[in-house]
């Protein structure tokens, strides 16, 4: 990474983005040592405006920011932190410093779809996922069919953890068949944003 830290008086703005829910979580500051104190411990730390330190995000409070990925802008002179929040990210208790909601997981099912795509294009016999690929379209089918059946049968009972779980594999062998049909989940998307225009 070549990041221009002279530009701004030894400092780069920080946006800290949640890794499982792609929310923008916080904005902050850090030097070349901040940078370096990150990738080393693997906690996020800025360099404290107001303090004239370095900060850990958390080290009062107990709420870390686990660093997931570090991605420096086209011109070298921001940084996107990509990390797991501990806890509420703003001093005031929020979620985020922008009064934001952090509850959704579903970017997770970006982060499952390549998982997937991997076990297609570098198969390994122990993948489970890898297994259904080589079994061929069918069997994939059949799989999405049977999981199906199964959460019409957990949502007539009042089980929510048995009809969680169905609604996992449902969901899990669905994204599978995509990936084995050559379809993209955002392709799905696209025909739900103009049927939602009409």
């Amino acid at each position: 990474m070549k990041i221009d830290f002279d530009k701004m008086n030894g400092l780069v703005p920080a946006i800290v983005q949640d890794a499982l829910s792609g929310k923008v979580l916080m904005q902050g500051y850090m030097n070349e040592e901040a940078f370096a104190k990150t990738q080393e411990t693997g906690m996020v730390t800025f360099f404290s405006r107001s303090k004239n330190r370095l900060w850990t995000k958390g080290e009062t409070s107990g709420n870390f920011m686990e660093l997931v990925s570090l991605v420096e802008d086209c011109d070298g002179d921001s940084i996107l932190v990509k990390a797991n929040p501990k806890g509420p990210v703003c001093h005031t208790g929020a979620d985020t410093c922008f009064a934001e909601e952090n509850s959704s997981k579903t970017a997770f099912i970006d982060h499952l779809r390549t998982i997937i795509k991997d076990r297609k294009n570098n198969p390994t016999e122990k993948s489970y996922t890898a297994s259904l690929f080589a079994k061929g379209i069918n069997k994939i089918a059949q799989k999405v069919g049977e999981e199906a059946v199964e959460i019409v049968i957990e949502a007539k009972d009042d089980n929510k953890e048995l009809f969680l779980g169905e609604a996992a594999d449902l969901l899990f062998h669905y994204l599978i068949l995509l990936e084995a049909k050559g379809y993209e989940l955002d392709e799905v998307m696209e025909v739900l944003i103009e049927r939602h225009k009409k």
